[in-house]
């Protein structure tokens, strides 16, 4: 499809959007600036508990750009040509979520004054070390890869980018997940398998943003997207729910049946507090199970339904990584696996964490910032595919 297939949003509610996200994104910069200033202590972390709800914000963006690129990597790698009109949209939100992600990211290290030292010097037996190349390449293979769409390349360098971008996207989630995967300290962390299930959490989840960002900027725009389109993606979605379903009922059988994490799956799964509600009620209920039914309901199939069911993936996601990130980190480091022990440092004792409101703050900023660029992308860039008009709020299929 060539450029007059597409076109930019149009001005009508841009700034109203611009309005409302920007006092957000300035009150995320000042909640970075007051725990930049005065300390962690004035957050609910401690030195149990150093990663906080921004980091939970952060990878789930981090996830969602990952996933999100899927509608173009089923254009141009695997050949499905129903998906390209939406594909060049497919990696600017790829680009915004990531970067949103990565604001979230930086402000939360405790000083961001000296990032340079981060991306100047590194240590490559730490996955952080590759994780810095991951993050800056993605944006710059991603894109070229939207170049690419928007200047229409011949098709063979299309093709190219898209596999690079695929692969690309593959392990910058891998390596993420490595993160907690090879941390061995942590109980909660210590298992190859959440590699896989961080992949199909950011395949789950990036469809569920796309599947909502879609729908909402072709609204804007007064046009729809297909409903073919719309209901194979929902069918996708459904299909990366259950595969993260099944891996995480595998990682959590293994876990109790070693025996060496029993007590901290116990811990996350009944006798937690507030970890086992967001388990079974956010990720399993809310989360999987829910979308699932309307996701395969013969009567809940339409535009309504599917949105429905990507918003619970997305709540059911945060809940995920809340129970995973902080649930891990609050559950007692073993220092002497064997034998009960208790000090002064609080070791042996479940850490408590209440996030704070400037985590909550800088979080939801980092969100603000990532749709905050969407906008502006869209504003400016011949991004949205041109669809039919609408007709009494309801799906037409072109004839």
């Amino acid at each position: 499809m060539n450029n007059t297939g597409y076109h930019v949003a149009p001005a009508k509610g841009f700034w109203v959007f611009v309005i409302v996200l920007m006092p957000i994104v300035i009150a995320a910069l000042w909640s970075a600036h007051q725990m930049d200033t005065a300390g962690h202590a004035i957050t609910g972390m401690s030195n149990q508990v150093v990663w906080g709800l921004p980091h939970v914000f952060a990878v789930f963006l981090i996830l969602c750009a990952s996933g999100s690129l899927n509608p173009a990597s089923l254009s141009t790698v695997f050949g499905r040509t129903r998906y390209a009109p939406v594909a060049r949209l497919s990696g600017v939100f790829a680009i915004c979520l990531l970067v949103g992600g990565l604001v979230v990211l930086v402000f939360d290290l405790g000083r961001p004054d000296r990032f340079h030292v981060a991306i100047t010097t590194y240590n490559f037996w730490s996955i952080f070390a590759w994780n810095v190349f991951g993050y800056t390449g993605f944006i710059v293979i991603v894109g070229v890869y939207l170049a690419c769409f928007i200047d229409n390349a011949p098709r063979g360098a299309v093709k190219v980018a898209g596999y690079v971008a695929f692969a690309w996207r593959v392990l910058l989630t891998s390596g993420t997940g490595a993160i907690f995967g090879f941390l061995v300290a942590r109980e909660g962390y210590d298992a190859a398998i959440l590699i896989p299930l961080f992949v199909a959490t950011s395949f789950a989840l990036g469809t569920a943003v796309f599947l909502v960002g879609l729908v909402l900027s072709l609204r804007w725009s007064g046009q729809v997207p297909d409903s073919d389109v719309l209901k194979k993606l929902g069918r996708l979605l459904a299909i990366f729910v259950l595969v993260v379903l099944y891996l995480v009922t595998a990682q959590t059988l293994t876990s109790l049946y070693s025996g060496r994490q029993r007590g901290v799956v116990e811990f996350l799964l009944f006798s937690g507090g507030v970890y086992p509600v967001l388990f079974w009620l956010g990720q399993v209920g809310l989360g999987s199970i829910l979308p699932l039914m309307l996701l395969y309901s013969h009567r809940a199939r339409g535009c309504a339904s599917i949105l429905t069911a990507s918003v619970l993936v997305m709540v059911g996601g945060l809940c995920q990584l809340y129970v995973l990130i902080i649930g891990g980190q609050v559950y007692p480091l073993r220092i002497f696996p064997g034998y009960r022990s208790s000090s002064s440092f609080f070791d042996g004792v479940v850490a408590d964490y209440v996030p704070s409101f400037w985590e909550v703050l800088l979080g939801v900023g980092g969100v603000a910032i990532a749709v905050l660029l969407c906008l502006i992308a869209m504003r400016i860039l011949p991004l949205l595919p041109r669809a039919l008009p609408l007709k009494s709020g309801t799906l037409v299929r072109d004839s």
